[in-house]
């Protein structure tokens, strides 16, 4: 399954979404050739055709490669194309002023700042250069998810996680509406696994599946 091109409009004029580990941007088209193994190949091979993922060649993407914090933000900040373009400031905000670990001139602190103005409740703490976990980086995004998509608010029918009690609490809520959107799936044995480093192969199909999820939602609407 692609995604419809009303979505890449509506999220993308341009590349919007690397990974942002520096380098090259690889040409689109060709198909990643390390990920034959990987459940959810497709989706990572469409992304990549449609110039919104790169690897570190245009043939390898490393998929079992883990995320750090920044890597995340940037991942979700310029996948979701937050910005401050509806946003009035007497003075630009710096990232320094927001977040303790962030320096203004790193790399990623645009992407922490525009996160932070469009409702993502980044942790004023948060380092860096730590890899992100599966339930942070899912909170993080269904945020973003929600604010690009001007979601409403649902009331759910709680799914039952075989390791609930291994969630952060502050996170079920964003974890139990990303199953609701068919953005995560528990594994076979019902387990979200929460405190898993994120792989680049989970981030990509997440994004594939959040992407595909807003545009149901936005198609929805209009039949509507």
């Amino acid at each position: 399954m692609s995604i419809k091109k009303n979505t890449i409009a509506a999220f993308t004029a341009v590349t919007l979404l690397t990974f942002s580990f520096g380098g090259q941007i690889f040409a689109a088209g060709s198909s990643f050739k390390d990920i034959d193994s990987v459940t959810g190949k497709d989706k990572i091979n469409s992304l990549k055709q449609q110039g919104l993922i790169k690897g570190i060649s245009d043939t390898q993407f490393l998929p079992s490669s883990t995320v750090t914090t920044a890597q995340g933000v940037q991942f979700i900040s310029g996948g979701l194309q937050l910005s401050l373009a509806a946003i009035d400031f007497n003075k630009a905000p710096v990232a320094s002023a927001i977040f303790s670990k962030v320096k203004d001139n790193a790399w990623y602190a645009e992407a922490f700042i525009n996160a932070h103005y469009n409702d993502v409740d980044i942790p004023a703490d948060i380092d860096p250069s730590k890899p992100i976990t599966k339930e942070l980086f899912t909170s993080l995004l269904i945020q973003g998810v929600e604010k690009a998509g001007n979601l409403p608010m649902i009331n759910i029918v709680p799914v039952d996680i075989a390791d609930a009690d291994a969630l952060e609490p502050a996170y079920q809520g964003t974890i139990q509406r990303s199953l609701k959107y068919n953005i995560n799936a528990l594994d076979a044995n019902g387990k979200f696994n929460p405190k898993s480093q994120l792989t680049r192969a989970e981030a990509a199909i997440m994004l594939y599946n959040a992407l595909d999820y807003l545009n149901s939602s936005s198609d929805a609407a209009t039949q509507n």
